[in-house]
């Protein structure tokens, strides 16, 4: 069912379009921890780290309760605009993905922006990556590995698969990229991709958000044309690992994804495309009762039992 008039005005009233990013980043950070809060005391995970050069990036493991034997991977890269969100905020996330799946998930909790603007946090989510594949610090087969990300964390997916092929140092078999950013551009006026105008008012995020996101993100201008900070700009789109996209009706990075979805198809690769009806960006994070988070669960439990070719 479509959204009403009067859920529509709801969101439109939560979407905050004046709020200053680049000044108010801080609090943005503290409304993200109070809209995800962390999982109870009950539940056990186990932190992890691994190296980067001289920084240690925190890690943390979610197993599924009745699970004893060996266990396929999720490495989750979480979303928040690259500024906001780490392993405490999307535990609970992370504790669901577990539950749903079947599979352990290890969250990484890369650095920030604007702290540490790109490639920081790409960096560290791919020294993880790379970390896991080479030298496994849990009992998990390579083949057994799937990259996941939401929003930002998706776009760190895509970019560490594809660095990962132009470097050689691992291959990952799946990725699954929910909502990801993937282009440079979210300005309306200059952007091929109608989702940023038709969804980029009034559905909790916003095309102006996008931008201030992408600019504290970004270090330098030119960074914008490197794929592993946009994955759109890279020019050849093989060799990529079997992929599922995950986009929401109502979400102004909506075509964007798709698109990258389209392009890794034409360029040879297996890729599923679903778009979740009715839901926003950020869907997510909510609870399974939720209609459009049981059927994202679906569609990634199918795409998990699919073997690659």
């Amino acid at each position: 069912m479509a959204i009403n008039k009067y859920m529509k005005a709801v969101l439109r009233a939560l979407s905050y379009p004046d709020i200053d990013m680049k000044r108010h980043y801080l609090l943005v950070r503290q409304a993200t921890r109070i809209s995800h809060p962390p999982l109870p005391q009950e539940y056990v995970t186990f932190p992890f780290s691994v190296t980067n050069g001289d920084h240690e990036v925190p890690c943390r493991l979610f197993t599924p309760h009745d699970k004893a034997e060996p266990l396929p991977l999720l490495l989750f890269a979480h979303g928040g605009g690259w500024i906001a969100g780490d392993v405490d905020t999307y535990s609970r996330v992370c504790y669901t993905m577990a539950a749903q799946t079947g599979c352990m998930v290890l969250s990484v909790d890369y650095r920030l922006a604007p702290e540490h603007p790109f490639p920081a946090g790409f960096d560290d989510f791919y020294a993880v990556a790379r970390t896991l594949f080479t030298d496994p610090f849990l009992p998990v087969r390579p083949e057994a590995i799937t990259l996941i990300g939401d929003s930002a964390g998706g776009n760190l997916c895509a970019a560490a698969s594809l660095k990962a092929r132009d470097t050689g140092d691992f291959t990952p078999r799946r990725q699954i990229l929910i909502y990801p950013a993937c282009a440079s551009e979210h300005d309306p006026a200059l952007s091929a991709f109608p989702s940023l105008r038709e969804n980029g008012e009034g559905y909790l995020l916003t095309t102006k958000r996008v931008c201030e996101y992408m600019d504290l993100y970004c270090a330098d201008r030119r960074d914008r044309q490197n794929p592993y900070f946009a994955p759109l700009a890279a020019v050849d789109l093989s060799r990529q690992p079997k992929t599922l996209i995950i986009t929401a009706q109502y979400d102004p990075l909506r075509d964007e994804g798709e698109a990258y979805g389209a392009r890794l198809l034409a360029d040879g690769n297996q890729v599923t495309a679903r778009r979740m009806p009715d839901a926003l960006h950020g869907f997510f994070s909510l609870p399974p009762r939720f209609p459009s988070v049981r059927q994202c669960y679906k569609h990634i439990c199918d795409f998990l039992c699919e073997v690659p070719e």
